[in-house]
């Protein structure tokens, strides 16, 4: 048997290694090739240059609203109420559907990895086995041979190796995937701060709901007061011949009105309180405790500030999420455009093989592989093709989605803006109609009383002043709950996530104790209070 020497050029173990040498530098070559597929460009949208309400002549002086600093970040603040600062603190420490969000992010993360991952030998394994063969002596051959040279018909073989196999990147197909996973990843911290602007605004929404449904069940139980006293006066008047029964009927008839009114108060209240308690991440039962047995609706400064329309695309989350939609879909139209062309598979093993053990580990027993080939789904044009086109028109669609979530995010804030203008008109006139309505009552049952005014008119003056009052409630309420809503729009609140990780850290540290998670949970520090 000839040896060959292996340092001899056509020794097989240095073609093997000549061969990966030069399908390592066919593959840097390759790799080098710009992706197949559309880069992505930030689609077109409208642009609007200055806010409608803020610039208009005739709302300037009574709009509250100005351009000329950015909003705040803690918006919730700007109503000087501690209790809903430590319900917006509490609500981002344990809401739960702002978890569901956070723990999306941490998919996206992991995910992100499995995308880098594919730019290397999508396929690696280490593998060994040991193999004891025992062949019939009565095989016709075998057998036959046998008779005259004897044979060992029982033997083993043991075998040590690791295989790798590399679909090359040659159209870029991989590094499109890792371009849609961090455009993913990009998205779901997008989509976990719109979670946060929501979740901010609805618990300013709700507090200031059930401050609005406090403050009437006040005026109520003031009401009932005020017109028992006027029922127990036509009482007297009626046992004393005064005045007819009629009176006692219209005042009975009133007072059992404002009475019924405060059943529906007091379950609306307790509904809004169990709507505040899920978004705490908490049981109905805290919130007595934490809102008190009463309060007023919270009023923000007199001013406020709203900055300028070219902002809204950089803060609003939603705008971002739908421009990192459409860029995470166009990645995936340069994945399938990668199928219509032909894929370069590089394959190699390299191990140690033997009969028996014994001499497994020594030089003799290497052996190895390398191939390259190319795979070509050429019968298949028709389904690749019609994949491309899916994939772009969902491209287009994340487009088009885009450009309408511009429009509607200018569209909310200017609406947010005109509705708390002129609520704050609405107050001023309703203000006005309180006063006016309570000394009109006072005035109507001091001449009853005296006998100068029949009671129609008491009925009539205490009746416009409960409607007044409660029409002045609702305008108060709709200031503050429009001023939410023009921050919601804005998109503040969401800041207040910077430097924080997306999870809580007791969250995070069961996460840590069931998987290993690595690097991937960012230590950061204990979340900063909201107050």
């Amino acid at each position: 048997m000839t040896h060959m020497n292996p340092e001899h050029p056509h020794a097989p173990g240095k073609r093997n290694r000549r061969m990966l040498v030069g399908a390592a530098l066919c593959a840097s070559l390759l790799f080098a090739c710009a992706p197949v597929g559309p880069d992505f460009v930030r689609p077109s949208s409208p642009v609007v240059k200055q806010w409608m309400e803020v610039n208009s002549p005739s709302a300037s002086q009574v709009s509250g609203l100005t351009s000329r600093s950015a909003p705040v970040v803690k918006w919730w603040q700007t109503f000087n109420d501690p209790t809903l600062n430590r319900l917006v603190a509490e609500a981002y420490a344990q809401n739960l559907t702002l978890q569901v969000a956070g723990a999306r992010v941490l998919q996206a993360r992991a995910q992100l990895g499995i995308a880098f991952g594919e730019l290397y030998p999508q396929s690696q394994a280490i593998g060994g086995s040991l193999q004891r063969r025992q062949i019939s002596d009565n095989l016709g051959p075998i057998a036959d041979i046998n008779r005259i040279i004897p044979l060992d018909t029982e033997f083993s073989t043991s075998q040590i190796g690791f295989d790798a196999q590399w679909e090359l990147d040659v159209w870029g197909a991989q590094r499109r995937g890792v371009q849609a996973a961090r455009s993913n990843l990009a998205l779901q911290v997008a989509n976990y701060d719109d979670a946060l602007v929501t979740l901010t605004g609805d618990v300013a929404a709700l507090y200031i709901n059930i401050r609005a449904l406090q403050e009437s069940l006040a005026v109520a139980r003031e009401n009932i007061k005020l017109q028992q006293a006027s029922n127990d006066l036509t009482q007297l008047r009626f046992n004393n011949g005064v005045t007819t029964e009629l009176d006692v009927q219209e005042s009975t008839a009133l007072l059992n009105n404002t009475k019924a009114l405060v059943p529906t108060l007091e379950s609306d209240l307790q509904q809004a309180k169990n709507a505040l308690a899920v978004l705490l991440g908490t049981t109905p039962s805290r919130m007595s405790g934490l809102l008190g047995s009463g309060g007023r609706i919270p009023s923000a400064r007199s001013n406020v500030s709203v900055g300028v329309p070219a902002e809204l695309l950089r803060r609003r989350p939603d705008v971002r999420a739908a421009e990192l939609a459409a860029a995470t879909q166009s990645a995936q139209v340069g994945i399938a455009m990668a199928d219509l062309y032909p894929q370069f598979v590089l394959s190699g093993s390299i191990g140690l093989q033997a009969s028996g053990g014994r001499d497994l580990f020594s030089s003799n027993s290497a052996t190895g592989l390398a191939s390259a080939g190319v795979v070509w789904n050429v019968l298949n044009y028709g389904r690749i093709k019609n994949n491309v086109r899916a994939q772009d028109a969902a491209y287009q669609a994340l487009i088009a989605n885009y450009q309408n979530t511009v429009l509607t995010a200018y569209s909310e804030v200017e609406s947010a803006m005109v509705a708390y203008a002129e609520a704050r008109k609405q107050v001023t006139f309703y203000q006005r109609s309180v006063d006016a309505a309570r000394k009109a009552a006072d005035i109507a049952v001091s001449q009853y009383r005296d006998g100068i005014a029949d009671y129609s008119r008491v009925l009539n003056t205490q009746t416009a002043l409960l409607r007044s009052q409660a029409n002045l409630i609702e305008a108060r309420q709709q200031v503050s709950s429009n001023l939410v809503a023009v921050y919601k729009g804005l998109g503040g609140g969401w800041q207040i996530r910077q430097n924080q990780e997306f999870l809580p850290e007791t969250v995070l540290a069961e996460m840590a104790y069931r998987t290993d998670w690595g690097d991937l949970l960012e230590k950061t520090p204990t979340r900063a209070s909201l107050n």
